[in-house]
């Protein structure tokens, strides 16, 4: 799974035991956190939750600026996904996005890979998707110019293109992995996407034991689900990331297998890699916990502490590899 190599700040520790935000969320998100909360508990994991509630429905952006604070103070956060709220005006970012600007989390990555005992159509599927997660189309600027007509501001930066595709190439070359491939749609989006192609041209040139391709995004999601193990590292835009992320979920078993982690400089945040809300198997107790347990065993692999690398070990094999654990939420591709 992939881990916090390339981000490493001291973690809140006090008296052997580590701090980490827990953000619930909406939905599932405290169903499947309390399933981490009771799995820790059960294996005496020296890991202390600060429980910050942010409340989707609250106009102040209180409850959110709390979280944050929480989140620079501990390093690290585990949260569930919180519901958008669509009754605020187009201006007003979402708490999930207030939250990745705002602690500068640019870089979205799920390993998307075919987990033992999942029945899937394709089989050895081992992806690592680098996602842009600070700007694009979530940037939050529409505005209706004249009665009926709706702009909605795309933005790409060379500063953030240049700084996600040498994520992406790093992290190939720490992995071990042979290519990248640049997902785009620079064809119709001659100057947004060619800016994003160009800067991640430039920097594949810095990095010649790699190779690098590129392909349009809707070409990309053809060939996801005909030959996906023809990937090895992807890295896109915003938007494209949201889309080829939920495509690879569905091809290695579903929303409830998938750990995603948001990367910055000096802060890190876990999550399900498709940031499903799950309101419809809400208080059913169905929801599968797997991507969840599977999120912060990435946290705890970063660590140096042997007894935390331990738990996490016992954490990773217990789910995937105990026959007695319920893999439900699972979809057929």
């Amino acid at each position: 799974m992939c881990d916090l190599s390339l981000f490493q700040p001291l973690p809140a520790k006090y008296g052997g035991r580590h701090t980490v935000t827990l953000i619930p969320g909406d939905g599932i998100g405290p169903e499947l956190l309390n399933h981490v909360r009771e799995v820790f508990r059960f294996s005496c994991v020296p890991v202390d939750f600060e429980v910050v509630n942010v409340n989707s429905a609250m106009t102040s952006e209180d409850d959110i600026n709390n979280a944050i604070t929480a989140i620079r103070r501990n390093g690290v956060a585990l949260k569930g996904n919180i519901e958008t709220n669509h009754t605020m005006p187009p201006s007003v970012k979402s708490r999930n996005n207030l939250l990745r600007t705002s602690l500068d989390l640019y870089a979205n990555v799920m390993h998307c890979q075919s987990l033992p005992g999942v029945q899937t159509r394709h089989k050895d599927i081992d992806i690592l998707i680098v996602r842009e997660n600070t700007e694009g189309e979530y940037s939050s600027l529409e505005h209706e110019s004249v009665t009926g007509v709706v702009e909605s501001l795309k933005i790409i930066t060379r500063t953030n293109s240049l700084r996600i595709a040498d994520y992406a190439f790093k992290l190939a070359r720490e992995k071990g992995r042979r290519r990248v491939t640049a997902v785009h749609k620079a064809n119709i989006m001659k100057l947004g996407d060619g800016l994003f192609l160009q800067c991640c041209r430039e920097v594949a040139s810095g990095y010649p034991d790699l190779q690098f391709d590129a392909m349009i995004v809707d070409n990309t999601t053809m060939q996801l689900v005909s030959n996906p193990e023809q990937f090895d590292v992807m890295v896109m835009p915003n938007l494209y990331g949201n889309v080829v992320s939920n495509v690879c979920a569905g091809l290695v078993g579903g929303p409830g297998l998938v750990p995603g982690a948001n990367y910055g400089k000096d802060y890190a945040v876990f999550e399900t890699a498709t940031r499903n809300t799950g309101k419809s198997i809400a208080g059913r107790n169905i929801a599968n916990p797997t991507a969840m347990l599977l999120a912060i065993h990435l946290r705890l692999m970063a660590g140096s502490d042997y007894t935390i690398l331990r738990h996490s070990s016992t954490i990773y094999h217990v789910t995937l590899y105990d026959h007695r654990v319920r893999k439900s939420g699972l979809v057929s591709s």
